[in-house]
């Protein structure tokens, strides 16, 4: 992570946007389905997962939650895949 302000197409995001998609679909979710469990608006999965919008930290907070996952261990895991060594 070289850049602090990194593109919404950089490997980072890209591989962040990968990972929730196949989280989402290994607990058996539809967006619809995910947004009405985060209660929000129905497009807010979709715009996230094709790179349209990215999360504040309170919404990534929000979103891991949604797909049952410890937003601290996955920090980790980005930290350990893509922090400066």
């Amino acid at each position: 992570m070289t850049n602090l302000r990194l593109s919404i197409h950089s490997t980072e995001h890209l591989w962040l946007r990968d990972f929730f998609i196949h989280r989402r679909k290994q607990i058996g979710l539809s967006q619809r389905a995910l947004c009405k469990k985060m209660g929000v608006v129905s497009s807010f999965v979709g715009k996230v997962e094709t790179g349209d919008r990215r999360l504040d930290i309170f919404e990534f907070i929000a979103y891991c939650k949604g797909l049952e996952l410890d937003p601290i261990v996955l920090l980790q895991q980005i930290e350990q895949k893509f922090g400066k060594k």
